[in-house]
């Protein structure tokens, strides 16, 4: 990870609980968090949601970014049409891990009606603690990042 250790979250409103939990651990652990939101539980759209927390990073202005909607699906797609972004759901810790040491994923995305707060914690744990492993993998990754060419 990064020594600046910058995150930005966003979720739509069937996530907002479990975005406020992840946002509490993560600062807890030094990170400098950006909460995107909402706030309010009345019903909004996750493609924005997922876009504004995906333009924040691919504008530097965060290392790393998590995203949640009710499955975590929707709000994936919409992260991955920002130019630059590896963002991919995750229903479990090895996954997580996975997707940063092997995809440089540099977004996360967790489904608030998939999984319960204490998996959630562990995947975001797992997420964070994880570096990129390069070598073969950096041949793969470049291979992704040129399809947006």
């Amino acid at each position: 990870m990064t020594a600046s250790k910058r995150i930005v979250l966003s979720s739509d409103h069937a996530a907002i609980a479990l975005r406020q939990t992840l946002a509490e651990h993560i600062a807890a652990k030094g990170w400098e968090v950006t909460d995107l939101g909402p706030t309010s539980p009345e019903s909004t759209h996750y493609p924005k949601h997922g876009e504004a927390a995906a333009r924040h990073v691919a504008a530097g202005d965060s290392d790393v970014g998590i995203v949640l909607c009710g499955t975590g699906q929707g709000i994936m797609m919409a992260a991955n049409k920002v130019k630059g972004i590896r963002c991919g759901v995750c229903a479990d810790a090895f996954s997580a891990r996975m997707i940063r040491e092997h995809n440089n994923a540099n977004m996360l995305s967790i489904g608030a009606r998939v999984v319960g707060e204490g998996l959630a914690l562990e995947i975001v744990d797992a997420f964070l603690d994880a570096e990129f492993e390069g070598g073969r993998h950096a041949t793969r990754v470049d291979m992704i990042d040129a399809l947006e060419a």
